[in-house]
C-alpha cells in the first residue's frame, strides 16, 4: 500500500465501507460504479470499465479495501 497517513486510510475506510452496500467487505461493479460517482461525477460507460480495471489488480470482479487504497495512493 502507498503512503497514506493514519488519518487519510480512516477517512478512507470510512467511505469505502459507505459504498460497500451490502457490507461483504468488497466493492462489486454497482457499487463502485456509485463511487466513481461520488468522487468524480458522472462517468462514461467505457471510463467506469476501464477505472474498475485498473483498481481490480487482481482481477477478481471485486475491489478490497488494499486493492483501493492502492488506486488512492497513486492519484
Amino acid at each position: 500500500m502507498s503512503e497514506i497517513n493514519e488519518e487519510k486510510l480512516q477517512e478512507l475506510k470510512l467511505f469505502f465501507d459507505d459504498c460497500d452496500v451490502d457490507s461483504n467487505g468488497r466493492i462489486d461493479w454497482d457499487e463502485f460504479s456509485c463511487m466513481l460517482d461520488k468522487l468524480l461525477g458522472e462517468k462514461t460507460l467505457e471510463e467506469k470499465t476501464l477505472a474498475f480495471d485498473l483498481v481490480d489488480t487482481n482481477h477478481d470482479g471485486k475491489i478490497t479495501f488494499d486493492e483501493f487504497c492502492e488506486w488512492w495512493g497513486k492519484q
